[in-house]
């Protein structure tokens, strides 16, 4: 079971164990899944009550009940890119033409489906827990929770920026300028239940872009996303007039690639139990090398 250790300092010696889990974002309901569903929280080794006084050196030991995954949910052997694990987090660096989790169009096959058979192989009892999900065609790394409560602490950095991603993408055209920020709301195509649009009603959405090489009929930018919204970088990009190679869906010809032509390659988090900053690097795949060996 998933298990995490604390050694109280001195700024919080005599607080209230209850007060120091919620600072830890330990949520009631955690607290109450661990009382009843088979988890335990333990002071030097023995069990006491969230009004336990905490004193410095105290060894605060809180372990989780196993999770439970999805019942909807199969286990498949898929190959996995893992870029980088341990016992709270993983990376890995997904192909082209993968799901991030399974859809009503592609019930099996997915990233979910993969991590779920390894999981079960590695004897780690949790559900998936996806950070950073993917669409289909894009290709790259995606950031992994091992534990719900390491999900709940990444979602806590979402919601401040803190994890950073950027992209590549090959676009069709020039753009205006060499950089620039597309800030437009996506909203939901009232015609659609899959393709977005801008609209004003729509949800925030913030995108940063550079053009890294401009070719004859194409350009090579590298993006940086502010907000995560749905196909938010194939709507803004579409809008400007410069969609994605191969995004037929957003007005990109399939000519040269049969995908859009976008790659998440660069991947920074702060590690909510390392207390470091992790960095993560992903070469481009080989269609979008081959396009722009084309161009060279």
């Amino acid at each position: 079971m998933f298990t995490l250790h604390f050694i109280v300092k001195k700024q919080d010696e005599g607080k209230l164990l209850r007060e120091f889990l919620r600072e830890k974002h330990i949520s009631k309901s955690a607290l109450a899944d661990i009382k009843f569903a088979g988890g335990s929280i333990l002071v030097n080794g023995n069990r006491v009550t969230v009004r336990y006084v905490l004193r410095i050196g105290d060894d605060i030991e809180v372990t989780f009940p196993e999770e439970i995954s999805s019942e909807g949910l199969k286990a498949e052997q898929l190959p996995l890119d893992i870029v980088y694990e341990d016992d709270y987090v993983l990376v890995l660096n997904k192909a082209p033409y993968m799901n991030s989790i399974p859809s009503r169009e592609h019930p099996t096959g997915s990233v979910a489906n993969a991590l779920l058979y390894y999981y079960k192989k590695n004897g780690l009892h949790s559900a998936v827990h996806i950070v950073t999900r993917l669409d289909r065609d894009t290709s790259g790394l995606m950031l992994i929770a091992k534990n719900r409560y390491i999900h709940h602490l990444f979602s806590l950095q979402q919601k401040d920026h803190s994890i950073q991603r950027s992209y590549i993408a090959i676009v069709h055209g020039r753009l205006k300028k060499r950089n620039g920020i597309v800030n437009e709301p996506i909203g939901r195509k009232e015609t659609s239940i899959i393709e977005r649009e801008v609209r004003q009603d729509g949800q925030h959405a913030i995108t940063h872009y550079e053009v890294m090489e401009e070719y004859s009929q194409s350009s090579l930018l590298k993006l940086k996303l502010e907000t995560g919204r749905t196909h938010q970088i194939r709507v803004h990009l579409s809008y400007v007039g410069n969609p994605l190679l191969g995004d037929d869906l957003y007005g990109g010809k399939r000519d040269l690639i049969k995908r859009q032509a976008l790659h998440s390659c660069e991947l920074t988090f702060f590690h909510p139990v390392l207390e470091q900053e992790l960095h993560f690097q992903s070469k481009l795949p080989a269609d979008m090398q081959q396009l722009l060996n084309m161009e060279e």
